[in-house]
């Protein structure tokens, strides 16, 4: 029968030193007992000195090892208490010279940095955390699963959940996969579950223990916009005032002129010119009424009166307006939204009426279709006409491309939707010509048919 031999047993650091000891000192020992048995000694001095020899011997090799094998005991607590991360344990060092003394220091040495640095670093974590619990912007960490492991107080309120149920859900079931794999910023018009608006998403990748991690920071930009939307509305007064300029002034000229004629002629004379000039006046004061109940309608939006609207119905009431093209409309799942339906009406109405002129300058077509995605309605208004030029003009007030556009279609159907809690976004189609126009709304809910 064959087989491995066993391992033979080494002895320990401590028997070595101790059998090393009494092999150096065996000829030394073996030579005093040799010349004190072979003198001329009696029996009693000759055994009291050989125990005293013996004596000797094995107390010196104890002392020996305790000298050697204690600082290196201690040497091994000190290393045993780093390494289960307790940095308040200290050896003593006797001898500020001796080479395991040295050692002992620097050790000791190791043990305060090790603390200072752990110190540091809870300090840094508190304050980290401190400042993320505190700053009002949505910050979302998720491991290599894309299971959420940390998430900041402005990040709970924007999903509209606590901070102990949104951790360890996944990125899609929040519906944020989407922006894990983004490599730029990106900024965007956004219904989350707990706040609608504009929002700028940057996400980049970290590593954890070797193990790398993705890193979402939501921030909203209505702050930032304050100022772009006060130039907004400086923009809006020089409209105002070029356009009622632009009106008043040719009925004040032609008004002084009439004026000037009545006094000089008869009104039989000058018939013909107050008629003119009558329907100048008339013509301009119109021109100027419209503009105003444009603006009024954009600046007077009531508040919606909310009821059941079936999503259904609603689309093909407003497709069934437009009568330059047939709209193609792609049946969803039957779903119903809280909402004011004459106000819905309208946002749709514009929304495939900007699609219909777009798809006519190119012969092309329309289609809205529409899903549910957790509690949300998203109804897509989609085009193959030329695109948007300048997507920056989109909801500037009174900017229109359109021969007699008013300019508010889309900003008034922006209105509409933000007023129902939701959102509306424009943008050209990746990969060929033609615009979407995305509307999200909230409160979507399946009915039965």
């Amino acid at each position: 029968m064959t087989g491995i031999p066993p391992r033979r047993a080494r002895l320990t650091l401590q028997a070595r030193i101790t059998l090393l000891y009494f092999l150096g000192a065996l000829p030394v020992a073996v030579l005093a007992m040799a010349l004190l048995w072979a003198g001329n000694y009696d029996s009693t001095t000759r055994w009291t000195l050989t125990l005293l020899t013996l004596a000797i011997w094995i107390g010196c090799a104890l002392s020996l090892r305790e000298k050697i094998v204690r600082p290196l005991q201690t040497l091994a607590n000190l290393l045993e208490a780093l390494r289960e991360e307790d940095f308040s344990l200290r050896a003593r060092r006797v001898l500020p010279t001796d080479v395991l003394g040295e050692v002992i220091h620097e050790v000791n040495s190791l043990g305060e940095l090790l603390r200072r640095k752990r110190l540091s670093e809870r300090e840094a974590t508190t304050l980290l955390r401190a400042v993320m619990s505190e700053i009002d912007v949505g910050i979302f960490t998720f491991d290599d699963a894309h299971r959420l492991r940390l998430v900041n107080r402005a990040g709970a309120r924007l999903m509209a959940q606590t901070v102990d149920h949104l951790l360890g859900q996944t990125a899609e079931s929040l519906g944020l996969a989407e922006f894990l794999d983004a490599t730029a910023a990106a900024t965007l018009q956004r219904t989350f579950p707990g706040a609608s608006g504009r929002w700028s998403l940057r996400s980049r990748t970290f590593h954890e223990h070797g193990v790398p991690h993705r890193l979402l920071v939501i921030t909203d930009l209505t702050r930032e916009l304050r100022e772009e939307e006060l130039l907004a509305w400086k923009r809006i007064v020089r409209v105002l005032g070029h356009e009622i300029n632009n009106s008043l002034a040719p009925i004040k000229s032609i008004a002084g002129s009439m004026q000037s004629l009545l006094n000089t002629r008869s009104f039989e004379e000058c018939r013909e010119d107050a008629l003119r000039g009558l329907s100048v006046i008339e013509g301009r004061a119109a021109a100027l009424n419209r503009f105003l109940e444009s603006y009024a309608m954009l600046a007077k939006l009531p508040p919606p009166k909310s009821q059941p609207v079936n999503v259904a119905g609603w689309v093909r009431r407003a497709a069934a307006l437009e009568h330059r093209l047939a709209v193609h409309i792609e049946p969803g799942e039957p779903l119903e939204i809280p909402g004011d339906g004459d106000q819905l009406d309208q946002l749709l109405i514009n929304l495939i009426r900007n699609a219909a002129e777009a798809a006519l300058e190119t012969a092309g077509t329309v289609e809205v279709f529409w899903r549910h995605d957790r509690g949300l309605l998203r109804l897509t208004v989609r085009d193959d006409g030329p695109g948007i030029a300048n997507p920056a003009n989109l909801f500037v007030p009174f900017f229109t491309t359109k021969p007699g556009g008013s300019g508010i279609g889309l900003l008034l159907s922006r209105q509409i939707a933000e007023a129902h809690g939701g959102s509306l976004e424009l943008r050209n189609r990746a990969g060929r010509p033609g615009c979407e126009a995305l509307v999200c709304l909230p409160g979507a809910k399946p009915v039965t048919v």
